[in-house]
């Protein structure tokens, strides 16, 4: 199994994609790998096995690394004797946040014709902003947590009542995520939010809710990982999301109903539907009041979620077997033929 790893890019959270890509390092021990780091420029760099350690990326001491040239079909480099194909086989593209999951990087490898794990373009726009994921999973008939949204030109009013959490529409991780509990609090909020989007979702905070995460992918079948309830916390920001790694142990199902179980990997299933079809994506929800409520899409999870999966590297061999494929357009240029042939063959 011959997988690259795409990593970095212009994120936000450009810093924990190198951390998702050193644990899949550990994680996928069976597969052959390569590595490509995208920087802050968005260059292309093939980065060692051995060289794959944070400080090789926050030193810059990777800029002597070789530099990739994308072109169709495969990543180059480039020497005296010309390009050198590097056979990537499958991209992992492992880049959260912008870049990764907008859909940049799925547009370059799809153009390129590179096959890749990860949501496809259209699939990344819903799952990228918040507001499209709410229109999204309401369309299907998922419920959603209750929402407001202001832009940045907007009046600061809301109707929601208090406590309530103000997120980023385009952002994960919980970075620039902020919990208000009085009105007094709001404009700070938002000024915080506002640094890092021009618009903002507001949700209202509920004490002590239910969360659990489900985690999956569609092979010849739907695998799904067990469902995970999350350590409770007020909220958990970016340093207990993932400076935190006491989740690199053994994860246990949730001790949760059979009927509750499946409700939650319905809503699942008609979430991921065929419009994730090549992507292994994490769902959030919520329950209040027995109903099950879709919290957000983590379209490129942490780690890719791996410690949820008793089999993560054989599905991800499954998932390879079953990435779609773009369809081929013949182009045989008859319609400008039948015109020219209308007008007596005359060039146009």
């Amino acid at each position: 199994m011959n997988i690259t790893i795409l990593f970095g890019g212009s994120s936000f959270e450009h810093e924990i994609s190198i951390v998702s890509a050193i644990t899949l390092k550990k994680v996928l021990k069976n597969a052959t790998l390569s590595f490509i780091f995208i920087d802050a420029n968005r260059e292309f760099y093939l980065v060692e096995a051995q060289n794959m350690k944070s400080n090789h990326f926050s030193t810059g001491a990777y800029k002597k690394d070789k530099k990739l040239i994308l072109q169709k079909g495969d990543f180059f480099t480039s020497g005296m004797f010309g390009l050198k194909e590097l056979n990537v086989g499958t991209v992992l593209n492992l880049i959260h946040g912008r870049d990764g999951e907008d859909g940049k990087v799925a547009s370059l490898l799809e153009f390129n014709k590179i096959a890749y794990i990860s949501p496809r373009v259209d699939a990344s726009v819903l799952s990228y902003n918040k507001l499209y994921t709410k229109l999204y999973a309401e369309s299907l008939g998922v419920k959603v947590v209750p929402y407001e949204v202001l832009n940045v030109n907007d009046s600061r009013e809301i109707t929601l009542e208090y406590p309530v959490i103000i997120k980023p529409v385009r952002l994960g991780s919980s970075i620039g995520v902020s919990i208000v509990k009085s009105a007094d609090g709001l404009d700070y909020a938002l000024d915080v939010a506002f640094e890092f989007d021009n618009q903002v979702l507001i949700e209202p905070f509920i004490e002590g809710v239910l969360e659990y995460n489900q985690a999956g992918c569609k092979t010849s079948d739907f695998e799904l990982s067990i469902v995970e309830e999350p350590n409770k916390e007020e909220f958990l920001d970016f340093e207990k999301k993932y400076l935190d790694f006491s989740r690199d142990g053994k994860v246990t199902d949730a001790d949760i109903s059979l009927e509750l179980k499946t409700d939650i990997q319905d809503a699942f299933k008609k979430v991921y539907a065929n419009i994730f079809e090549g992507a292994l994506i994490r769902c959030d929800f919520f329950v209040v009041d027995g109903e099950v409520l879709l919290n957000e899409i983590n379209p490129i999870p942490g780690s890719m979620a791996n410690y949820l999966f008793e089999d993560f590297e054989g599905m991800i061999g499954r998932l390879i077997g079953h990435l779609p494929k773009e369809a081929t357009i013949k182009i045989d240029y008859s319609y400008i033929n039948s015109i020219q042939s209308a007008k007596g063959g005359k060039r146009q």
